[in-house]
């Protein structure tokens, strides 16, 4: 299972679960390059505050990357765990 970008009009749990984690990963990766130009911005200005909070915005970003591919192993393994029971 991986991001499916029509899959938002499906009514199967795959397919509803497919289009929250493209929404989470687009957002992810918005927020990466927007924090990424931050830090830049503020390390290259001299901006501190713009830095940190760019570097922080980095870290979160991909943090939500990596939880939303742990998410998708997670619910792989409790739809085959299910189909087992």
């Amino acid at each position: 299972m991986g991001p499916d970008f029509s899959a938002l009009g499906g009514t199967s749990i795959e397919q509803v679960i497919g289009a929250l984690l493209t929404i989470v990963l687009v957002a992810a990766v918005a927020s990466l390059i927007v924090c990424a130009i931050c830090w830049a911005l503020g390390s290259g200005t001299g901006n501190y505050q713009l830095e940190t909070k760019g570097r922080v915005g980095v870290l979160i970003a991909l943090g939500t990357a990596a939880a939303a591919g742990a998410g998708v192993a997670l619910v792989n393994w409790l739809i085959h765990l299910g189909s087992h029971l």
